[in-house]
């Protein structure tokens, strides 16, 4: 007999090493590399509505748009509900080293 061994994307080797974020109704959750990658506390959320991408970056905790990470989870409602942003699930984001930041493209799920 010739057995072959099952391993989820979600819990392979290639998933370990990217940025993932998952999208909630009132909640933005970073993994573990996401937030090795930002290595802040307060962060700032922004939208491109054309391209429908998230950005996500460090923020002065004194900025008016900070927003604070609590363990792993941003409380984003007001951000979604402003935006009109329904998206949910796991999505892939990209790191910009250049602008320290994470994109999230909402039309390409994980």
């Amino acid at each position: 007999m010739v057995f072959e061994v099952y391993v989820p994307k979600s819990r392979g080797a290639e998933a370990k090493f990217r940025p993932i974020v998952r999208l909630s109704k009132s909640s933005i959750v970073l993994n573990k590399i996401s937030r090795q990658k930002i290595n802040s506390r307060y962060l700032e959320l922004a939208f491109d509505p054309e391209k429908r991408i998230i950005r996500i970056r460090p923020a002065d905790p004194n900025n008016e748009a900070a927003m604070e990470l609590k363990k792993t989870k941003i409380y984003a409602k007001g951000f979604f509900k402003n935006f009109g942003i329904e998206s949910q699930g796991k999505f892939e984001a990209r790191y910009d080293e250049k602008e320290n930041a994470l994109y999230v493209q909402l039309n390409e799920k994980t």
